[in-house]
């Protein structure tokens, strides 16, 4: 009886929330994984190819302008977006279409991507703010229903996040998202990262 009841106590049950360009995933408590472990990851592509994010709590510790040279100091820390296109640069922002005409709309006023040069331009003209744009070396990728089987697996919750969260938030991100879904997943917040030193 006791071990069944530990059993549920630590059952992965998916929330049954369907993930489209906006949502968030949520990573299970007991993923050990570098690029994964008790990430938050913003869904910015989901189709029938595939689905594509950026960790959003996976930071490098450096400052952007330790990393790029093509602009003077900006102070904005850069993030590791995921294994994927490690060499690549990418930025989540709320710049809009106005000042990147390029960029792509995700929700509300929060967009990705956008004309490099444009960018590079409207920051050396002091245009941009560090808590208006998010800076990530790789992505997160997924291939056709390759997601959807993880979420299914219970790798995954899905849930939402605000634009302030993703931009400025600089508490506990992965405990913060769990705040508002169903009280069964609270118990997440207080596991051991690694439950063998608990």
């Amino acid at each position: 009886m006791e071990s069944k009841l530990l059993a549920e106590f630590f059952a992965i049950q998916s929330n049954n929330i369907k993930p489209k360009v906006g949502k968030i995933l949520i990573s299970e408590p007991f993923n050990q994984d570098f690029h994964f472990k008790r990430s938050v990851i913003l869904l910015t592509e989901y189709h029938n190819d595939g689905a594509m994010g950026f960790v959003l709590n996976n930071s490098t510790n450096q400052n952007i302008t330790e990393i790029i040279s093509d602009f003077s100091y900006f102070d904005a820390k850069l993030f590791h977006g995921g294994p994927v296109g490690k060499q690549n640069l990418f930025y989540i922002h709320t710049l809009g279409k106005e000042l990147l005409p390029d960029s792509i709309h995700i929700f509300e006023n929060v967009y990705w991507g956008g004309n490099y040069k444009q960018l590079t331009d409207i920051i050396e003209k002091g245009l941009v703010v560090p808590s208006q744009i998010k800076f990530f070396v790789g992505y997160s990728g997924w291939t056709s229903k390759q997601l959807d089987a993880e979420i299914k697996k219970n790798y995954w919750l899905v849930g939402e996040i605000t634009p302030e969260q993703i931009l400025n938030f600089s508490g506990n991100l992965w405990k913060k998202t769990l705040e508002v879904l169903d009280p069964k997943y609270q118990t997440w917040k207080n596991f051991p990262e690694n439950p063998i030193f608990n």
